[in-house]
């Protein structure tokens, strides 16, 4: 059996050769949580949603159409966005032309809340673009109204 009288000193000893202690951090437990933070940014990061969140009003008929056109967005507050980026109002049909040389038309997605104003500049400038405009709504779900 082995015994250490002075506190050691043996292999791997943290004591120096006067008695007192080394202060070292330890920094093993803080990468491990650095590391564990960032998988799970990582993971979590594809999952978040970036976008307006905008509700478009209900409406008894909708047609259904699968073109592939631009969509102007405006939200609560009147500000527009072109498929997720920010436009100015007045330079609309300027900016889908030059982006979207092929588009003869182009959806509108207006919040039910936004004021008259906006929604009226845009689909004036886009007349005056000689684009077609086209509203986006939802339907009225029936389903519900019946129960």
């Amino acid at each position: 059996m082995a015994m250490s009288v002075n506190g050691g000193g043996g292999f791997g000893s943290r004591r120096s050769r006067g008695g007192s202690t080394l202060s070292e951090i330890n920094v093993t437990p803080f990468v491990d949580v650095v590391l564990v933070l960032l998988i799970i940014f990582m993971l979590t990061a594809h999952v978040m949603e970036f976008g307006i969140e905008v509700d478009v009003p209900e409406v008894k008929y909708v047609q259904d159409t699968a073109q592939q056109m631009p969509v102007i967005t405006l939200d609560k507050t009147g500000d527009s966005t072109l498929n997720g980026a920010k436009v100015n109002i007045n330079d609309v049909a300027a900016v889908i032309h030059r982006q979207f040389p092929a588009a003869k038309g182009v959806y509108v997605r207006a919040d039910k809340e936004t004021t008259w104003d906006p929604i009226a500049q845009v689909t004036a400038e886009l007349g005056h673009g000689k684009l077609q405009v086209y509203m986006v709504t939802q339907p009225v779900d029936t389903a519900a109204k019946r129960r």
